[in-house]
């Protein structure tokens, strides 16, 4: 089992930025796709990112498509979600997770595909 835990959120004005990271530990972070995913208040939990254990592919909700951008760097374990153009509607608590398979071929994107989960950090866009 792997441990996630993210960082970074906070409150931002919207139109600004922010930049979410999750680091990893337990076992290895390496073969893992890894995703992003939010909840706001009332709501259910909604896929925002995703990228393949290569780093070579990426995935993106429409809402955010253009604005967010995942990346990862194996070598520190994290994930990042750089977060631009930031708007209201993108308050929400945000998840990073861990595929449940390594080498998978397809990016994963349904809370199914992924096993494992952090705690969340709270992202609040004010207007």
């Amino acid at each position: 089992q792997v441990q996630l835990v993210e960082s970074g959120g906070g409150l931002v004005q919207a139109g600004g930025s922010l930049r979410l990271s999750c680091a990893a530990s337990g076992r290895t972070f390496s073969g893992y796709s890894m995703g992003w995913f939010r909840q706001a208040a009332g709501k259910e939990r909604e896929f925002v990112a995703a990228i393949r254990w290569s780093g070579g592919s990426t995935i993106y909700a429409d809402s955010v498509k253009g604005r967010f951008t995942i990346s990862r760097d194996d070598a520190k374990n994290t994930v990042y979600l750089q977060m631009n153009s930031l708007k209201p509607e993108d308050t929400a608590v945000y998840y990073c997770a861990a595929d449940n398979y390594r080498f998978q071929t397809a990016v994963p994107r349904t809370t199914a595909d992924f096993g494992s989960w952090g705690q969340g950090t709270q992202v609040t866009v004010s207007s």
